[in-house]
């Protein structure tokens, strides 16, 4: 490692954007919201990260505010550069002297293209050298599962865009599913639950609310409520309802079944040995959609494999990619294109 290069791990989710900075941990943790001003051929980045989000659905008509990720892929290369710019800039300095060496987490089966732009949007944005790690596995390592030993770990990573479920062994993995279904689509299904039986009409930040604060996976014993404004449908002026968190278990019912059916679906695929290591071992959650009520409970019921949360969930990608940079070489040896 050059002397006084900053290296830098980047969980570069659909929601949220984590950096790791060798030597201190996490320490920028931002929504990957961006808004920008279109004016004519040119776009003007106004504001990124939690500044932005903040300007969600309160902006007049020339500023947009937009997710520059989608299904935890690039949708929009210029404005993921800008974004990269500017959280790369605020951790290690705006003048630094020497460029960054990134790792950056990629989800699970993105097509090589996808690689490419990722790659080339960080050395655009002021790395120097730039690695791309599954996030499967960064995740794995960040919840401290020996993944460098032939025992079967596995991992199931609950993101904003996508979910992954993958068996990891020997710095490797073995086999995975993804979905893109997850956290972005359990707010999408408690907006259409409210639209349909409200005839009210709530926002992306009110519905993440909702599932924050009485979200859950399964029925809880002591029912939650909570008072939620929107515009009527029909009248079209504000108002006001009372949600229960049984609602909301109906609402996101759906797609909380298409997240059993990829965990199932790595299942069926994992060698006998390994799967024998998993009943006994279980299987980690990680990710925002970790912290969902009863996600343990609901995944434990639906597989038979014991479920559990990783400690810090939301940072399990971040530390993962960091430790996996401090030991480039051994994982080389099982990901050549890391």
């Amino acid at each position: 490692m050059a002397l006084f290069t900053p290296h830098i791990a980047i969980d570069l989710g659909t929601i949220n954007v984590l950096v790791y900075e060798q030597g201190r941990g996490v320490v920028l943790q931002e929504p990957s919201v961006v808004a920008i001003r279109e004016d004519g051929n040119k776009t003007t980045i106004v504001e990124v990260g939690r500044a932005a989000r903040e300007m969600y659905g309160r902006t007049p008509e020339e500023i947009e505010v937009m997710r520059p990720l989608r299904d935890g892929v690039i949708a929009d290369y210029f404005v993921t550069q800008a974004m990269l710019n500017y959280f790369i800039d605020k951790v290690a300095g705006r003048f630094h002297l020497r460029k960054p060496v990134v790792m950056i987490s990629v989800p699970y089966g993105v097509t090589s293209v996808e690689r490419r732009a990722v790659k080339e949007a960080a050395l655009a944005a002021g790395a120097r050298e730039v690695h791309l790690i599954p996030e499967p596995l960064a995740a794995a390592i960040g919840a401290g599962l020996p993944v460098g030993t032939p025992t079967g770990n596995m991992i199931v990573d609950l993101g904003g865009g996508s979910t992954e479920a993958a068996v990891v062994s020997m710095n490797g993995i073995v086999c995975a599913e993804s979905v893109r279904v997850a956290g972005i689509h359990l707010d999408d299904a408690i907006i259409s639950y409210i639209r349909r039986k409200y005839n009210l009409i709530i926002g992306e930040p009110t519905a993440e609310e909702i599932k924050i604060k009485i979200g859950a996976a399964s029925e809880l014993d002591e029912r939650l409520e909570m008072s939620v404004q929107g515009r009527d449908q029909i009248a079209g002026l504000p108002k006001t309802i009372t949600i229960t968190s049984s609602e909301v278990v109906e609402a996101i019912s759906e797609p909380l079944a298409a997240i059993v059916n990829v965990i199932r679906a790595v299942l069926s695929k994992t060698p006998p040995e390994l799967a024998s290591d998993i009943i006994d071992r279980g299987m980690a959650l990680t990710g925002g959609g970790a912290l969902l009520r009863d996600i343990d409970i609901l995944l434990t019921e639906a597989t038979g494999v014991p479920a559990y949360v990783a400690d810090n969930p939301l940072a399990c990608t971040a530390l993962g990619a960091g430790k996996a940079l401090a030991e480039l070489p051994i994982l080389q040896r099982s990901i050549p294109n890391l």
